[in-house]
């Protein structure tokens, strides 16, 4: 009895030939069995019926306690399985979702096709996480694909190494100039208060981080939760309020005390709660709307988020500023 063979996505990570049993089998026919071959994977057993459809799982533990008189029908608990042409990373999440050591694959039947062993999932999350890494600094997806491309995004000629950033980068350079334009348009502002210059790279800053590490939860975390967006967005833009205005408070006080300006330390504080609130929620939606759209989350991060939020920040705190001080 073996499992059908299917294409997969997975494939370079599935055992094709794991331990499978019938479901009249006893657990002492199956003990002798699996002593006289080789299969590619037996910490769990596979119970499959006459048709080759997976009915449950036998981990060995339990079949090495068995009685010998025990069916495989008698022995056996849910599958959780998963269709053999999900996503590798999708796999590894399911296999994490509900604490499974390996993750049985089925074709549209319900038929066994193969298994993705612990070792298999431990590259698969290994891939997505260099994966990760690289589309997050703004490297081009395909540095990003196995040991040897990750290899060759540090080893790689200088021209080669350039031509994996730049993309990104220059989408950035597209970024700054609208940034510089923003501040162009303030010009008047900096003018009459020179002071209000001296805030921009806190401003940008602190507004980049709390984006960052938003974007660090989203782009795996999207795929592993449940929750409706609109309960992951509400609770981000409330978690980037209670930040910003810590922030802020913090500043105001620092600012009061060093300049004696009360009004410059408001337009401060305000701008670091709403640019802190509006990096939050762009660090989570930008992730799910690349997501939604087909395109991997990890995309949204890096270059391409801090162009957004670097623009944003300084209108932002600009509009305060020369509400509140001019």
């Amino acid at each position: 009895m073996k499992p059908n063979a299917h294409h997969s996505q997975a494939a370079p990570y599935v055992s094709p030939q794991p331990a499978v049993a019938a479901e009249d089998e006893t657990a002492g026919a199956v003990r002798a069995r699996l002593a006289a071959t080789t299969p590619d994977f037996v910490d769990t057993i596979h119970v499959l019926d006459a048709d080759g459809r997976l009915r449950g799982v036998v981990s060995l533990q339990a079949l090495l306690g068995a009685e010998a008189e025990r069916t495989m029908a008698s022995l056996r608990r849910p599958a959780l399985p998963i269709a053999v042409d999900t996503a590798p990373e999708r796999i590894a999440s399911h296999a994490l979702r509900h604490a499974l050591d390996a993750v049985a694959l089925v074709d549209r039947g319900g038929r066994l096709v193969g298994v993705v062993p612990p070792r298999g999932l431990m590259e698969i999350l290994r891939r997505e996480h260099v994966e990760d890494l690289h589309r997050m600094s703004g490297i081009r997806r395909e540095a990003a694909h196995g040991s040897a491309q990750a290899r060759a995004a540090i080893e790689a000629p200088p021209l080669r190494r350039a031509r994996d950033r730049l993309p990104w980068l220059l989408a950035g350079l597209a970024g700054s100039v609208l940034a510089t334009w923003v501040v162009a348009a303030f010009e008047h502002a900096l003018t009459q208060r020179v002071a209000i210059a001296f805030f921009v790279p806190a401003i940008v800053y602190l507004a980049d981080a709390i984006g960052t590490q938003t974007e660090a939860i989203a782009v795996r975390g999207l795929s592993l939760s449940h929750a409706p967006m609109r309960t992951l967005v509400w609770g981000e833009l409330r978690t980037g309020l209670v930040i910003g205005t810590v922030l802020g408070a913090i500043a105001w006080a620092a600012i009061w005390f060093a300049f004696g300006e009360a009004r410059l330390a408001t337009a401060v504080a305000l701008s670091l709660a709403v640019a802190g609130t509006t990096a939050a929620t762009i660090g989570l939606l930008l992730p799910w709307a690349l997501a939604a759209g087909g395109r991997d989350p990890a995309f949204g991060s890096g270059p391409l988020a801090t162009i957004v939020q670097d623009v944003l920040s300084l209108a932002i705190y600009f509009a305060i500023a020369s509400a509140l001080l001019l």
